[in-house]
């Protein structure tokens, strides 16, 4: 982002405890406000990522949440419709140490959550699993009549074949269930190696489109998957990471990069053995931006096999030295760099070229609309 410059913020030994209070503190009252979505957004996902990596913080640091903490109750009664991160928030506060020599009030809010069916209400087995994992943190257990939701979950991801094309959606919804079945990393998913393959397929389309907030997902969710994410892609988000740049007080803007930076420092704990959060924060208004070039070749690659029609072939063998000759230097360079990061490239490509999708599909209109 070249309208954002390096400010100078605190040195870059800032004690670990100063930063993550600074950060906490940013989050939860200086970008937004505790009753707009977007802050419950924001904070569940801050304070989700130092839970699930297991960071340390000193009681102080958590003090500016104390106020959300002790009206937790009035705002789930309230707003039961984002009940989830409300829920999350506080159980992540609880088991960070918010509540420590006090009784605390996630198992209460769980089976209140319970008992009014909220489950119930999502529409999607994506939000009924996050629903259900996040009470049973406190022994409650809901749509215990649903058996089949962890077999529908499973089934979604093992498709591999839908994760070879484009679509964000479906792949962050991969990276959550992931997530969800793994209990962030705490047990074995039971995942087949179908799913492995989606992992795969998402992450090389993340790479080949420089989308770093998607990839550190696919990063997170196959560490906690148990296998291991390419070198390549770990050593990429690592730069990009230690890449970011914070502006401070008037420099700082509400639309910002600030989900990408948090994921990507997940991903450096998570993926990389490395140190989340290393970036010195002030309490201060702040923003994140990442300032890599994000010069992608995906448009490309797609672009031009489109306007193959029916020259395009599923066979990468073939199609590899008219992709590389078309492209332009930057994009082939990426390109060379996702084939040598996947396993079986030719297998990703096979589902990306979509050859056989448009079998018994007239090419041109044969009528007009009625």
């Amino acid at each position: 982002m070249s309208n954002v410059i390096q400010l100078n913020l605190p040195s870059r030994r800032q004690r670990r405890a100063v930063r993550h209070a600074a950060l906490l503190e940013n989050f939860a009252r200086n970008r937004r406000y505790g009753d707009d979505v977007f802050w419950l957004k924001e904070n569940a996902e801050l304070l989700n990522i130092l839970e699930c990596t297991g960071t340390a913080l000193d009681a102080e640091a958590l003090e500016s949440h104390a106020g959300f903490y002790a009206n937790v109750e009035k705002r789930m009664g309230f707003f039961p419709q984002y009940y989830r991160f409300l829920l999350s928030i506080c159980l992540d506060l609880e088991d960070l140490g918010l509540a420590q020599g006090a009784e605390g009030k996630g198992e209460f809010l769980a089976r209140w959550v319970s008992d009014q069916g909220l489950v119930d209400a999502e529409l999607s087995d994506l939000q009924r699993g996050e629903g259900r994992r996040l009470m049973q943190r406190r022994g409650v257990s809901p749509r215990a009549d649903d058996a089949g939701l962890d077999d529908r979950l499973r089934a979604f991801v093992a498709r591999s074949q839908t994760f070879a094309m484009p679509n964000k959606k479906a792949a962050y919804e991969l990276t959550h269930i992931v997530f969800y079945l793994s209990e962030y990393g705490r047990k074995d998913p039971l995942l087949s190696n179908g799913t492995k393959e989606s992992l795969i397929f998402a992450g090389t389309l993340s790479y080949l489109e420089r989308n770093a907030d998607l990839l550190a997902e696919v990063c997170v969710a196959m560490t906690y998957a148990g296998y291991n994410p390419p070198a390549k892609w770990v050593d990429w988000l690592t730069g990009v990471t230690s890449g970011f740049k914070v502006a401070q007080g008037d420099k700082a803007v509400k639309q910002d990069d600030y989900h990408e930076y948090l994921v990507c420092n997940w991903a450096v704990a998570t993926a990389a053995g490395g140190e989340a959060f290393a970036h010195p924060v002030v309490a201060d208004s702040i923003s994140f931006h990442r300032t890599d070039d994000r010069a992608a070749p995906l448009r490309e690659m797609s672009e031009c096999m489109f306007r193959l029609d029916d020259r395009r072939s599923s066979d990468w063998g073939l199609m590899r030295p008219y992709l590389l000759d078309t492209l332009s230097e930057t994009s082939r360079d990426i390109l060379l760099e996702a084939e040598a990061a996947c396993d079986d490239f030719g297998a990703f490509f096979a589902g990306f070229a979509r050859t056989g999708l448009n079998a018994g599909l007239p090419l041109r209109p044969t009528g007009s609309a009625g």
